[in-house]
């Protein structure tokens, strides 16, 4: 999170604070009971574990953490912390602490909103938008035997030449699209408690083309719990997490995800991710090194200014600038 000016919409995004959680809260979760402490980017096998015995120790810093948040947000309508829906993948526990920016004080009963992709690269609610990269074969109905031949006539001449490329449905930086059909697994919304935790059982996410392994988040605050999900109050943040490159390497040697053809880009290639480390949204990670199966324990601390707005879909944090001004390169879904 180089010497290089960074894109505008990485320059303009609001500045916020952060605490870096402890190893203590790292520690207070765990998954079986077989986890090794691991490297987070740039930080050694015993780094993180002398990490993990600074006990309850926070440093304040200035977070970029605004992003876009892409095409495929659901309104919170899914009240609960386990949001597997029994979808094949390695085992993510995520523990976020969410803070007030300003006082560093937790903030109690805030909603968040986690949303990602399946261990293919396939978002619930769109997955006829979605390509992901699964080895499976060609879906049902598809066309068989061999392609035409000869070149196709009567196509346009005045094709643009700069369409937008990648990630499922091709979609574009934070243009939302409606829902596709009622699947909503890798979904779901709880509030923190007291101490500003929440945590949510999932899967580790796969990959598509254009974006790097992430899970995109949101704290409502000021609003009421029904039955029927969330209502009112105002989004004081949008924003995702990442993972780092040896995680997802790892995740790659283990089924389903060994099975996806897709081109995964790296997280130094991202273009939402502005390499800041844990300040970007860079997970802390835990997970026995030699078996990442049995599963992973990820942790952060998210600093929010609860009287702010940010919905995510502001142009300033758009790739490219905003909506029909994203490169290729950055039009992905998001």
């Amino acid at each position: 999170m180089t010497e290089k000016q960074a894109p505008a919409h990485k320059r303009n995004l609001t500045r916020r604070k952060v605490v870096v959680a402890g190893g203590a809260a790292v520690a207070a979760v765990g998954v079986g009971g077989g986890i090794a402490a691991t490297a987070n980017a740039g930080q050694t096998k015993d780094t993180a574990t002398s990490t993990a015995s600074a006990g309850s120790a926070e440093t304040c810093y200035k977070l970029t953490s605004e992003t876009t948040e892409g095409p495929y947000y659901i309104d919170a309508d899914k009240l609960r912390t386990d949001i597997t829906e029994d979808k094949e993948g390695i085992p993510l526990t995520l523990r976020i602490k969410v803070i007030d920016s300003e006082t560093c004080k937790p903030l109690r009963n805030a909603a968040v909103d986690v949303w990602h992709c399946d261990a293919l690269g396939i978002y619930s609610g769109y997955e006829s938008l979605s390509t992901g990269g699964g080895g499976g074969g060609m879906p049902s109905g598809a066309p068989t035997g061999e392609p035409p031949s000869g070149t196709p006539t009567g196509m346009p001449t005045d094709m643009p030449t700069d369409m937008p490329s990648g990630g499922p449905g091709g979609g574009g930086g934070g243009v939302h699209e409606e829902p596709t059909d009622d699947e909503r697994y890798l979904r779901g919304t709880w509030r923190t408690d007291k101490q500003g935790y929440v945590t949510f059982k999932t899967i580790f996410p796969g990959w598509y083309q254009g974006r790097c392994v992430h899970i995109h988040t949101k704290v409502h605050v000021g609003g009421e719990w029904a039955d029927t999900g969330y209502e009112g109050g105002n989004t004081c943040h949008t924003g995702q997490f990442f993972f780092d490159e040896e995680a997802v390497l790892a995740s790659a040697e283990v089924e389903p995800y060994s099975t996806s053809t897709t081109e995964r880009t790296t997280l130094t290639e991202d273009t939402i991710y502005d390499q800041s480390g844990t300040q970007g949204g860079l997970l802390k990670l835990k997970y026995k090194k030699k078996d990442i199966a049995k599963g992973v324990v990820a942790t952060i601390t998210v600093g929010v200014d609860p009287e702010a707005t940010h919905e995510g879909t502001e142009d300033s944090v758009q790739p490219g600038g905003g909506p029909g001004t994203a490169s290729p390169s950055a039009s992905a879904a998001s």
